[in-house]
């Protein structure tokens, strides 16, 4: 009885640092986001995006895992905004003029707040496979319209001299032959107006980093902007309340429980 009860002791003594020594190799395992078939509660992410309106943007992310196979997302997202009949001109009749957007009334910035769900649609079994995920979205958009103002061209009673005065852009009484160029950019930026409005979005995302608490994603979308009142862009172009943007996004981030 006693060698057993020896042979019991000395065979624990011997399995205490193996047992130990294995939960340290599943601690680092699981520092390092290896495949461990564990659920990450919470995620981050960062994206710099380009879209079908002429220009860029930055995103943030918050996601909490409703279940194994969706998210609740909170997003923020900040992006310029072009109007696509926008050409850039440049007065001919004067040496070094500066460029300038005929017809052009407002420089946009759209922020968008918004809150909508993701699911996996085919999940990563590996890591070398891509994870295929479908999000929506939906929120406010708040249109940010600073007035353009352009340096006009202003006779003296000297007919061979002229002076330039920097004025807000107006198409009743600026014509492309008065305009020397585009005035500095916080020109009017103490007149900045805000339309407010909404959106809705629908993305595909790609999911393609080998570590499971790092987040590597190329997404790809469509967001729907509509707005109460039509957005002053362009003097001599319909106006809208609608506008359709396509947007593809290269995504970073972390995970944790």
């Amino acid at each position: 009885m006693r060698k057993n009860i020896y042979l019991f002791i000395l065979i624990s003594l011997f399995s205490i640092p193996a047992i130990g020594q294995e939960l340290k190799d599943d601690q680092t395992r699981l520092d390092n986001g290896e495949d461990l078939k564990v659920l990450y509660r919470n995620e981050s992410s960062f994206g710099l995006f380009a879209h079908s309106a002429g220009g860029i943007g930055i995103a943030y992310r918050r996601g909490y895992h409703v279940h194994g196979t969706r998210k609740r997302m909170l997003e923020i997202e900040a992006q310029n905004f072009k109007h696509p009949k926008e050409i850039k001109s440049v007065n001919q009749y004067y040496d070094n003029s500066k460029g300038f957007i005929y017809g052009k009334l407002n420089s946009f910035l759209l922020i968008r707040p918004g809150i909508g769900y993701q699911n996996i649609l085919f999940e990563k079994q590996e890591k070398t496979n891509v994870e295929i995920r479908f999000s929506y979205f939906v929120g406010a958009t708040l249109a940010f319209a600073k007035p353009v103002y352009l340096e006009i061209i202003v006779p003296t009673s000297d007919p061979t001299v002229n002076t330039v005065a920097q004025e807000r852009y107006d198409p009743d009484k600026h014509f492309p032959s008065d305009i020397y160029g585009k005035a500095p950019f916080f020109k009017g930026l103490d007149q900045t107006r805000v339309y407010p409005g909404g959106y809705a979005k629908i993305a595909l995302s790609f999911e393609y980093g080998k570590r499971y608490n790092v987040i590597k994603a190329l997404e790809t979308g469509a967001t729907l902007d509509v707005y109460p009142t039509s957005l002053p862009m362009m003097a001599f172009s319909k106006k809208q309340q609608v506008f359709a943007i396509l947007y593809l996004k290269m995504v970073w981030g972390k995970k944790w429980f």
